[in-house]
């Protein structure tokens, strides 16, 4: 669809979505679609605002921070999503930014995010990423260190609500998917953030609560 319209490239991933949730006997309504806009500016964003989508997603709290202030002026219903990996001292500027840190994978962040909280007042929800994997190169703690940090975010009081992955590139996904679906379980959260652009669909048959779509969304980054 690289000529499409970005209301059509919505549609057609709403539609995709609600496909794969009745394969799975599931409501759309329950899957979240995060539009992932890193690396993208304003005038790529607001014609999906413009569409009425209002859940949105960031790499960098920096890049957040230089675009969605103004646009949060005009759309002040946004929901805004960290989903890239989060240096500790850029805690206190994410919390006040995000309304969802997804991206929490070690025991210094969960604190850091505890203190940023404490001090701002706000409490955006907290995602456990998982290194499902076993990626070097990737964020995330292991599968093995997940019980361990989950008590430490819990002890720090943080709201968590559930857990993200990022799979292995070039692999069948979906037993990574079933795997974090298992851990959630195992750990009472609820929330699963899995699935992108190439596999979202997938994801959302596994039980995906939220998906973070990129270039399906706004084609391919520069």
């Amino acid at each position: 669809m690289t000529d499409a319209s970005p209301a059509d490239r919505l549609a057609a991933v709403h539609a995709a979505i609600a496909g794969a949730a009745k394969l799975a006997r599931r409501s759309p309504e329950d899957v979240t679609l995060i539009a992932v806009s890193k690396t993208h500016g304003p005038e790529a964003i607001e014609p999906l605002l413009g569409a009425g989508h209002r859940v949105f997603g960031e790499n960098r709290v920096q890049e957040a921070a230089a675009k969605w202030p103004v646009l949060r002026d005009r759309f002040a219903d946004v929901e805004l999503h960290l989903v890239g990996r989060l240096q500790s001292n850029k805690a206190e500027e994410a919390v006040a930014l995000f309304d969802f840190i997804q991206s929490v994978d070690r025991p210094s962040l969960a604190a850091a995010i505890a203190r940023a909280m404490e001090k701002t007042g706000r409490r955006p929800g907290c995602f456990v990423q998982v290194n499902i994997g076993d990626e070097p190169q990737k964020g995330g703690c292991s599968v093995a260190g997940l019980p361990a940090l989950l008590e430490q975010c819990r002890g720090a009081g943080l709201p968590l609500k559930g857990l993200m992955c990022i799979p292995p590139a070039e692999i069948e996904p979906a037993p990574y998917f079933a795997l974090l679906s298992k851990l959630a379980d195992r750990h009472g959260l609820a929330g699963l953030s899995m699935g992108m652009s190439a596999d979202y669909e997938a994801a959302v048959t596994i039980g995906a609560t939220h998906v973070r779509v990129g270039t399906a969304l706004f084609g391919a980054r520069a």
